[in-house]
């Protein structure tokens, strides 16, 4: 049940963070100033952070979503569907936690130095 709504609500951080990204790139067309400004902000700490959870976010939507065809299209699929979640979920952390410092590194960095 947690894992529909997982999946269900990372689907909806990705498109509003895909809808978000369009605008902002369509911003260079309109006003390169704009545009230079918005991506001043995104090279804040706090812009970084969410990065880290937009990778969060697409790693597992899209672990789960293997996870859901498997099910739906593996005739075992439906008997081994909370082994195959708890893999999923084992996977996303390995690869979060590797994931950690390539991505916040910047922020790292500038919150305790060197």
């Amino acid at each position: 049940m947690w894992s529909w709504v997982a999946h269900r609500v990372t689907g909806v951080l990705i498109f509003f963070f895909l809808f978000a990204h369009v605008l902002d790139t369509a911003l260079v067309r309109v006003s390169p100033e704009s545009y230079d400004t918005v991506i001043q902000t995104y090279k804040t700490p706090l812009v970084n952070l969410m990065e880290y959870g937009l990778v969060a976010a697409i790693l597992f939507h899209a672990l789960n979503g293997l996870r859901v065809v498997a099910v739906d299209f593996w005739s075992k699929g439906p008997k081994y569907q909370k082994q195959m979640l708890w893999t999923v979920v084992g996977v996303w952390v390995v690869l979060m936690a590797g994931s950690f410092y390539g991505i916040l590194q910047h922020t790292l960095i500038s919150w305790f130095g060197k």
